[in-house]
């Protein structure tokens, strides 16, 4: 099974990816990674992927395909993209490369959540400095309030994105950029689109994508084996 995950940050899309791997024995390729990987390389990819990012400017769509398409031709099997595309000029490259090589994609799975829940996800996590254990004020509390379980002493500390301005205003970034990528798949006769309340508790969520996915995937097994008979 080859799919796209959507979905604005705060929405449980980790959680979620996770679980869809161990699923469906999908390859979790997370733009966000491939872009570290590859500018730490010594390829010439890399490096003109780090001359844009050490600048601070955003990566040309040509860029990101060529590194993406490197990523996605190495997988035999199912694929998640995850952080990509982010362009319809991305999602359009992408649909020819793996229509090329046969191997469309199956389901575009679109994650939403109130921007308040998210913000209140978002703005609660704290970190141990010391041994990286993560919390939730209001989720997942530390015993003592604003200190570790673990380190005597280590006061929690917060991301400097993670607070509610920040939060508020990558979410408005997230959606001028993926509105139109959305409503490019939406528009695409052939492709499952499946709608997740992000809202819901995790394990809701979990179930409801899973039945989902699976039901495209009988699906499709069906149509792939009329077409062999034929």
């Amino acid at each position: 099974m080859r799919i796209v995950l959507m979905g604005p940050p705060g929405a449980g899309k980790g959680t979620q990816a996770e679980r869809l791997v161990r699923e469906f024995g999908m390859k979790h390729l997370s733009s966000g990674d491939i872009f570290r990987a590859e500018k730490d390389s010594d390829s010439k990819l890399g490096a003109r992927l780090a001359s844009y990012m050490d600048a601070g400017e955003l990566v040309p769509d040509d860029v990101v395909v060529e590194m993406m398409t490197k990523a996605i031709t190495r997988v035999d099997g199912g694929l998640m993209l995850d952080g990509f595309p982010r362009t319809v000029a991305q999602a359009e490259a992408l649909d020819k490369q793996l229509a090329a090589a046969g191997r469309p994609l199956d389901a575009v799975v679109v994650m939403t959540a109130d921007d308040d829940i998210i913000v209140k996800r978002i703005a609660g996590r704290r970190t141990c400095p010391v041994c990286g254990r993560g919390y939730h004020v209001a989720f997942m509390p530390p015993k003592r309030p604003g200190y570790c379980d673990d380190c005597d002493g280590a006061e929690l500390t917060q991301r400097s994105d993670d607070c509610e301005e920040t939060v508020r205003q990558r979410l408005e970034a997230y959606r001028a950029q993926t509105e139109a990528v959305i409503e490019y798949y939406r528009n695409c006769d052939s492709l499952n689109i499946v709608d997740v309340d992000g809202n819901l508790d995790a394990e809701v969520v979990s179930v409801e994508v899973i039945k989902a996915l699976a039901s495209i995937e009988a699906q499709t097994k069906k149509v792939h084996s009329r077409g062999d008979q034929a």
